[in-house]
């Protein structure tokens, strides 16, 4: 994901040795937290994702830094919260921030997509335990699986026991399915802005309640499925926020990155509306986005 700002200049060997660090530091906390195989698959898939916005700012002549690493605890996380790369003024040009907008992910998408396949390859199908976690399915995840075992998964009590690698490839698809969301600064919403201009604030709006919406709904429907299971109501409540947690998260960091920026979701760009060939790049990421939407990213099995 690309932000914008001009922080205070550094020696560039401390700039480096910054960007080296965090990026060690990030290996060994995905390490930690699924071991090696998961660890090299999920911070492949970021620094392609990182890599594919660096490298298409730098074609354009834009000042833009290394990724910055995110590492977090791997007891209260997956060990990394993503990278993040600074664009030291904000992009205004619509055809530059749409190609820098898609790049990310879909070079993302050129190491996760055949990562998925591997390790879908190197895993079984087996009874689902009742103390592990059942990870969402989007379309394009759900349509693999099936064509590799040839039934919708989970079906009954039994789903796919994830390989480390697939698992992995899973978060990098639900990472990029995130950065995807076509609201404010996300690449995303860099991608709408070019597209669509002043007309992408409304929409960021709508969409933004809409995130709500979305939580509101999967709490729903886990509350029911707890209640069928026979969960009491209080149970059955912290069953639900399973799902509403995630989305009052991005909800509420949008907020943040609307607030940082004066009250508008994104700023302005110029020049003329995308023509053809930019369209339907800008229409192809919508399609990403849609197929790989999560509602329910994650809950424990009933």
């Amino acid at each position: 994901m690309a932000a914008d700002g001009d922080p205070p200049p550094r020696s560039p060997a401390r700039q480096l040795a910054i960007h080296a660090a965090l990026f060690v530091a990030t290996c060994a906390t995905t390490w930690l937290a699924g071991g090696p195989a998961f660890a090299a698959t999920l911070m492949s898939i970021l620094v392609c994702h990182e890599m594919g916005h660096y490298v298409a700012a730098r074609r354009y002549g834009l000042d833009v830094s290394l990724p910055y690493f995110i590492p977090l605890p791997p007891m209260i996380s997956l060990g990394t919260l993503g990278a993040v790369i600074r664009m030291r003024a904000p992009i205004s040009d619509r055809n530059q921030l749409l190609v820098v907008g898609a790049a990310g992910p879909l070079a993302g998408l050129v190491i996760a997509i055949p990562a998925l396949i591997i390790g879908l390859e190197l895993s079984e199908l087996g009874p689902i335990p009742l103390d592990g976690a059942l990870e969402g399915n989007s379309l394009f995840y759900g349509l693999t699986k099936l064509a590799l075992f040839g039934r919708w998964l989970p079906s009954g009590d039994v789903d796919v026991n994830l390989h480390p690698i697939a698992f992995a490839a899973w978060v990098g698809l639900l990472v990029t399915m995130i950065n995807l969301i076509p609201i404010g600064q996300l690449d995303g919403g860099h991608v709408m802005r070019a597209w669509l201009d002043a007309r992408h604030e409304r929409i960021s709006a709508l969409l933004h309640r809409g995130l709500l919406a979305v939580a509101l709904v999967g709490g729903g429907v886990l509350f029911t499925l707890a209640r069928d299971a026979g969960m009491g109501p209080r149970a059955a409540l912290g069953y639900a926020a399973l799902a509403v947690m995630p989305w009052l998260v991005w909800a509420l960091a949008l907020t943040g990155m609307r607030s940082l920026s004066g009250g508008e979701y994104h700023p302005p760009v110029v020049g003329p509306p995308l023509d053809r060939a930019h369209r339907r790049l800008a229409i192809a990421m919508v399609i990403v986005f849609v197929v790989l939407f999560v509602p329910i990213p994650m809950r424990a099995p009933l």
